[in-house]
């Protein structure tokens, strides 16, 4: 795969220091394992006071504000589509700041025939509009083929299936984004007051499931999430933060360790709204979805076999299993086609190559309807009894 030797981080000094402080940084980060990640080892009965640890520690580092009272949530506009209606909300989670966001409610439903509810969170270039089957707003113009933009009607999927959907924006992105700061800009200005990115994207999106949990139309006890790429860390996080509301998580894209892709690929810090301070120190990525267990959690694009055999060991630790299903892309869906399922992972790699590793197909990187609909309609399907 790699024919000239790759360049890594080498001490020349025989005690093994580096002057360079990026050499430094890295031999720090692989030096230090999360204090609350996930052991395979430990006894089953500690689980659930280790879950409740690490859900501590996520809501501690989400860095949510203290806010008084709001208004309540208004809603802006009502439109009939062919089997549902369409909805437009506005929520204001905190002072300064409004969310806009659409519900797709299935005909016949009503405060004496709820129907079961789905949060769903859109990738890096999608919005809740694309995610309802609907017209861009601003003709917004995207590059994606006829194929992909109908697999990321993520919320028309849903809908049709007889569920309330509700689509909502990431912030700095779509109807969220701004003409004077992108993404960066936004996500790095929040670090300097004590926030991150990903946990304004929790706290919003919290906002709108607490309150949708409350709807008489809305079978409480029916509830997931579900997010595509830059929307699937909120979805997991909500789930987490939320577990007497959320019923089911929708993880819309591989299971990626952070930490361990950041040595790999040399100490790159990724972009700065995926840095939530601190997280290094105390979890990861898997350790949020393990701590999912027992609710039913589904993969649809995969991930390295060590850390899908980590949340799977959670899984089973807390007696559910059969709750957690992994998806792969088609490219790697026989065992024999991820080539690297069993070898570590080297460092020193590129994009390309780390994704060689975790078995991702940048190329058909997109909601896939043909796993989660499915998955979602069993799971909230109500139980006999």
């Amino acid at each position: 795969m790699h024919d000239t030797p790759r360049k890594t981080f080498v001490s020349d000094r025989q005690d093994g220091r580096f002057v360079d402080t990026a050499g430094f940084v890295h031999a720090f980060i692989k030096s230090h394992r999360p204090k609350l990640a996930f052991d395979p080892e430990m006894d089953a009965r500690e689980f659930p006071a280790w879950r409740e640890r690490l859900r501590k520690k996520v809501l501690e580092l989400m860095a949510f504000p203290e806010v008084v009272r709001q208004p309540a949530p208004k809603r802006v506009g009502v439109e009939q589509r062919a089997g549902y209606q369409l909805q437009c909300w506005e929520i204001y989670p905190e002072p300064h700041c409004v969310v806009p966001f659409l519900m797709l409610v299935p005909d016949g439903t009503s405060d004496q025939s709820p129907a079961p509810a789905v949060l769903c969170f859109p990738g890096y270039s999608g919005s809740k509009e694309g995610m309802a089957g609907e017209p861009e707003l601003n003709d917004r113009k995207l590059d994606w083929s006829e194929e992909k933009w109908r697999d990321n009607c993520i919320a028309l999927h849903f809908v049709r299936q007889g569920m309330i959907a509700v689509a909502v924006d990431n912030p700095a992105r779509a109807e969220a984004d701004s003409a004077l700061r992108d993404l960066s800009g936004v996500s790095l200005c929040m670090l300097w007051t004590g926030r991150n990115y990903l946990g304004i994207s929790v706290f919003q999106k919290t906002q709108i499931l607490q309150w949708l949990a409350q709807q008489s139309m809305v079978d409480s006890k029916r509830i997931a999430t579900c997010g595509l790429s830059l929307g699937s860390d909120p979805a997991d996080i909500v789930g987490l933060l939320n577990p007497d509301l959320v019923g089911a998580v929708i993880h819309n894209d591989f299971l990626c360790d952070w930490r361990e892709r950041t040595i790999a690929q040399n100490a790159d810090g990724s972009t700065p709204h995926h840095v939530v301070p601190g997280m290094y120190q105390w979890f990861d990525a898997p350790d949020i979805q393990a701590a999912l267990a027992p609710r039913p959690l589904l993969y649809t694009e995969g991930g390295r076999a060590p850390h899908i055999s980590r949340v799977r060991a959670a899984f089973k630790m807390a007696g559910a299993q059969d709750n957690v299903t992994v998806c792969y892309y088609k490219k790697y869906e026989t065992a024999n086609a991820r080539l690297y399922d069993d070898q570590p992972i080297p460092e020193g790699l590129s994009n390309e190559e780390y994704f060689l590793y975790a078995n991702v197909d940048v190329a058909e990187h997109r909601f896939h309807p043909e796993h989660a609909v499915p998955w979602l309609t069993e799971v909230l399907a109500p139980k006999s009894g």
